[in-house]
């Protein structure tokens, strides 16, 4: 099978041109190919995990982007939050989010609730 660690972007490159073959043409099941392919992209991720981390979203940017992408206004936060002024308070970093906030922007606008808890 010969398949090596990935410890040098130049290895990591290596290893996406090899997966990108299967891409178009997966392997069957069961096969000593789809082995290989699910070797090769499990060396992937985790080198990416390692040298490209993803934070998880600031929870205020997550409510604009859902915002943003809703349309939403101060208005349609009110339900979820409190009065316009709290709304702005918590938009403004202010104020945080209480726990009941979260469950009510998850249950309500659909945000993440992970998003909503932050790091």
């Amino acid at each position: 099978m010969n398949i090596r660690p990935i410890r040098t972007d130049a290895d990591y490159q290596a290893a996406l041109r090899e997966l990108s073959r299967y891409f178009n043409n997966e392997p069957e099941p069961g096969t000593a190919e789809d082995d290989r392919f699910e070797i090769l992209l499990t060396l992937v991720e985790v080198y990416e995990a390692k040298h490209f981390p993803i934070e998880a979203p600031d929870p205020i940017e997550a409510i604009r982007f859902r915002m943003e992408q809703g349309g939403l206004t101060v208005k349609d936060l009110v339900p979820s939050i409190g009065k316009p002024n709290r709304v702005y308070e918590v938009l403004n970093r202010k104020r945080g989010l209480t726990i009941e906030m979260i469950r009510n922007l998850h249950r309500n606008l659909g945000i993440p609730a992970e998003s909503l808890i932050g790091a």
